[in-house]
């Protein structure tokens, strides 16, 4: 007899080609034995580390969209929050997660949120200090934010800086960002010479960081694997740090076949054929 996977919404973009958003999240995520509700919050032709790119903002179908499937599944286990191409569908998703969370004592999903603002030390360019600002603000209702370092310090004011970092600034940062409300916080995409570290807060507040040995090149997407895998297995109940290490392994195993594979950094990494990989969880 089957069993009825959990329902998560899936909030992001919808990008057609470099492997990332939306096309990813929702075969990692079915994968991963649940049921993948896509709400996507923009269109692009290709993702934005392309020369050029087709861009349609869908904040104003947003509110319809989302007050039409409450009307046949608004049950839903978990939402999971990527990019947002407004400050608007920020305020869209805010109110309807705060309508999720009141609505059934009995019934609260899980809340997500991969905070998308930045990387390698800098902000996208499409990100204002307003943007940060209610970001802040947005975070303060997730049970799990999957920030990377950039975006980690963005949201605490804190100074960015190369090289290592060590367990001890990592711990501040996390617990900075736990005081705005998050319960559990990974920090992602920490790398050196020879690993890449996520950082984990867990919900007791206990820290702890999750290695996997540098396999292949950094590519476009890994971010929305790692978040997708990660918020599927919290959904089936993983511990967060199986969950973590899961996801660091399966983009391990993809960006190194995409680097034999001679595949062009912009088209993001091989993963379907390893998507067996998950269905076996």
């Amino acid at each position: 007899m089957g069993v009825i996977p959990k329902k998560l919404l899936i909030v992001n973009d919808m990008t057609g080609f470099g492997r990332c958003s939306i096309a990813v999240a929702l075969p990692v995520i079915s994968a991963c034995k649940v049921q993948g509700i896509p709400v996507p919050t923009s269109v692009f032709s290709n993702h934005t580390g392309f020369p050029s790119y087709y861009k349609k903002d869908l904040t104003v179908y947003m509110t319809d969209y989302l007050n039409q499937l409450d009307q046949i599944a608004k049950d839903f286990d978990g939402i999971y929050c990527g990019y947002f191409g407004s400050l608007m569908q920020m305020h869209i998703m805010d109110e309807y997660i705060k309508n999720h969370l009141t609505a059934d004592a009995s019934h609260r999903p899980v809340i997500i949120i991969d905070p998308v603002m930045g990387d390698h030390g800098s902000a996208y360019s499409s990100i204002t200090t307003d943007f940060c600002n209610q970001m802040k603000r947005f975070i303060h209702q997730a049970d799990l934010v999957t920030p990377n370092l950039t975006e980690a310090c963005l949201l605490t004011d804190t100074p960015y800086h190369e090289g290592l970092w060590s367990f001890e600034e990592l711990t501040e940062l996390a617990d900075k960002i736990a005081a705005m409300g998050p319960s559990r916080v990974v920090i992602t995409g920490i790398c050196d010479a020879e690993f890449f570290h996520n950082h984990i807060r867990s919900a007791n507040g206990t820290h702890t960081t999750v290695s996997t040995p540098v396999s292949g090149s950094s590519r476009p997407g890994t971010g929305d694997i790692f978040a997708s895998i990660v918020s599927a297995l919290i959904m089936r109940e993983y511990e967060l740090q199986d969950a973590v290490q899961t996801a660091s392994n399966f983009i391990a195993h993809c960006t190194l076949a995409s680097d034999e594979a001679s595949v062009p950094t912009q088209a993001g990494v091989l993963f379907e054929q390893f998507l067996n990989e998950l269905t076996v969880l």
